[in-house]
């Protein structure tokens, strides 16, 4: 049976949607039918219930999800056991968001190197939606979210809570940003957190879904916004950005996602070495924290959105 298939049958009871199935896909919405259609003919039953709302699972479909999951996780499986190099016993995948590649993932993959040598790593990238997916189907065996989301057959623990700040660009900066300021969008609790703290910085007039991807823009430009500590820190040292005194931070906890199933061995190794990374960065994102609070004057910085809910 041909993977692409069942794949594209699991993108459809995933998102509701043949539209949305096409487009996550990359394909068009008529090859997303044509494909589900191919399936249904081949197993003599439909799978899912079409209308103007989008397309439900028919009782037939739910009972074929389960199979359709085992048969990608099986494939996901001997694929990535044949393409380990020679040389290597062992093999894991690891997915993140893109802004936590940088200065967490990417030492993570080093640490892990380190620790378990004849380990093949490979790292994929992907929002919530489509690592949560890519766990579900074996593709990935753990993640690296800002978002995670619960399901039969995962682990997830927090291991960091990021601590997202504000940066300008320009030295001895201040909170008056009229016109310089660059309104990053970290989530639906960040802009709630951030519209009763910082209100005169509503409008922004530019907004970026691009996490820390931001902060290239923000050291090039005349710009201020908030990004995490930890990925700011070299900026920092280097005197590229500077902290905006009496700003407040905000705390938005890291997760990592585990399949259950991962190799023991394996999970062992990388849980230690991810543990000692982010132990690193806590000290990191605390000095951090210690020199906005003298700079404020404070003996502690402020969380964002707190002080109007009484805390």
């Amino acid at each position: 049976m041909d993977i692409t298939l069942i794949k594209t049958f699991l993108e459809v009871a995933a998102t509701g949607s043949f539209v949305a199935a096409s487009e996550r896909l990359y394909v068009t919405q008529s090859a997303v039918s044509l494909r589900v259609q191919r399936l249904e003919d081949g197993l003599g039953q439909q799978l899912f219930t079409r209308s103007k709302a989008g397309a439900e699972l028919t009782p037939s479909g739910r009972e074929f999800e389960h199979y359709a999951l085992s048969m990608v996780k099986l494939w996901e499986e001997a694929r990535q056991q044949i393409a380990i190099p020679d040389g290597f016993s062992r093999s894991l995948t690891i997915g993140a968001q893109y802004s936590l590649w940088p200065r967490l993932g990417f030492r993570w993959l080093d640490r892990i190197q380190a620790m378990v040598p004849d380990l093949s790593l490979r790292a994929e990238l992907g929002m919530p939606d489509r690592l949560t997916r890519f766990l579900s189907e074996g593709v990935i065996q753990c993640a690296l979210t800002y978002s995670p989301q619960l399901r039969p057959g995962f682990d997830v623990q927090q291991i960091l809570q990021e601590e997202l700040i504000l940066v300008a660009s320009w030295p001895e900066p201040t909170l008056d940003l009229d016109g310089r300021y660059v309104f990053i969008d970290w989530g639906p609790e960040f802009v709630r957190a951030h519209a009763l703290s910082l209100p005169e910085l509503k409008n922004s007039g530019l907004t970026m879904s691009l996490g820390a991807l931001g902060a290239d823009y923000v050291i090039n430009r005349r710009a201020a916004a908030y990004l995490p500590a930890r990925y700011v820190q070299r900026h920092l040292d280097a005197g590229e950005l500077h902290l905006v005194p009496d700003a407040p931070r905000f705390p938005y906890p890291i997760w990592v996602v585990w399949r259950e199933d991962v190799d023991p061995i394996v999970r062992a190794a990388a849980s230690a070495s991810l543990a000692a990374i982010t132990g690193e960065l806590g000290k990191i994102q605390s000095n951090i924290l210690s020199d906005l609070a003298n700079l404020s004057g404070d003996a502690e910085t402020l969380v964002l959105g707190e002080a109007e809910n009484g805390h």
